[in-house]
């Protein structure tokens, strides 16, 4: 079979890899589709695992299932995680997943970004079955999704809550989106890129403005009747971005940190101020199986405007492509590698 190998962020290459071998407890995977995550354009982040078959967004029909697999049937359309939890540790016991030692080790095998892969018995804890109004691209964005749920979950968005999403690549749009159904009742995006303003607005948020036209926090206020916002997603994982976000948070507003920033950055928080408008900061890495389940819930609902957030399509032998374009900006938000 056929995977994409990521050797450097422009060094991917198409090789020829062993079938992946389905043991008695396993499934195989055809891989239908495979997005792109704006995780995987993190330098610092690929290399240290370089080189490897990238990709953790795949959908695909189960093609063959092991001797002791009861759940799954040849034909099954899947959405399968990348990580799964034990559900027995005490991170799982107090639902924080994603630091289980499980779930930090399991993988798809060789990764998503192939022609097919094995999917080993733990990571069939978070496996699900797509229903059948749910395409393939579908598939592909319950993963985003399930992490932009569990971001907004923490953030503890309330009836009525302004909420601003600073940086609208792929994820501060999809987060944008995903506010609504939680209970926003304003949302503003924030985005150095006109195009990526003006998709925002398309795809529903209330405005999208240019942190460089003013201070962002004057920006907000202006929006929001004089107020800051309640919540704060910060996409980029850049500090100044960071400090811009904490910037227009405000009282009793909770700031999530979406992204990482690279290693040896801090990030300097005026702690008396916050401490006596009583805000909250919290990061949000990844998501877990209940966030999975929601995430496919809002998707199959038609929460979520699928076709309308994908806004580049290419083939298996273009990923290599995909990928430059995905880190050249721009225009091009959400690429999806079909099969």
């Amino acid at each position: 079979m056929r995977a994409a190998v990521f050797y450097d962020v422009d060094d991917i290459r198409i090789e020829e890899l062993a079938d992946p071998a389905c043991g008695p407890d396993d499934i195989v995977v055809e891989t239908k589709a495979c997005g792109i995550c704006t995780g995987e354009l993190m330098d610092w982040y690929m290399r240290q695992k370089a080189p490897f078959v990238f990709g953790h967004e795949p959908a695909g029909v189960v093609i063959e299932v092991g001797a002791n697999v009861k759940e799954w049937r040849p034909g099954d359309r899947v959405f399968v995680h990348h990580h799964a939890p034990c559900f027995s540790c005490r991170h799982c016991r107090r639902g924080a997943y994603v630091q289980c030692a499980t779930w930090k080790s399991s993988r798809l095998d060789p990764g998503g970004m192939a022609e097919r892969f094995r999917v080993a018995a733990v990571n069939q804890r978070d496996t699900l079955r797509l229903p059948d109004g749910v395409s393939w691209e579908g598939g592909v964005l319950v993963e985003p999704l399930a992490c932009a749920v569990q971001a907004l979950t923490r953030a503890r968005v309330q009836a009525g809550d302004t909420v601003l999403v600073v940086g609208l690549g792929f994820m501060g749009q999809l987060l944008a989106r995903a506010a609504w159904a939680f209970g926003a009742g304003r949302v503003i995006g924030a985005d150095f890129v006109p195009a990526r303003r003006e998709m925002a607005v398309r795809l529903g948020a209330s405005a999208a403005v240019d942190p460089a036209a003013a201070p962002l926090a004057e920006q907000v206020k202006e929006l929001n009747g004089g107020a800051l916002a309640d919540v704060v997603v910060v996409g980029p994982p850049d500090v100044r971005a960071m400090e811009a976000g904490l910037a227009c948070a405000g009282d009793g507003a909770t700031v999530v940190l979406f992204s990482p920033a690279p290693p040896g950055q801090a990030l300097a928080i005026p702690v008396n101020d916050f401490y006596f408008r009583d805000i909250s900061i919290v990061p949000s890495y990844s998501c877990g199986p209940v966030d999975t389940r929601r995430a496919l819930g809002l998707i199959a609902g038609g929460a979520i405007p699928v076709e309308d957030l994908i806004t580049h399509r290419f083939r298996f032998e273009e990923t290599a492509a995909a990928y430059r374009a995905m880190r050249g900006g721009g225009d091009v938000v959400k690429g999806v590698i079909h099969f």
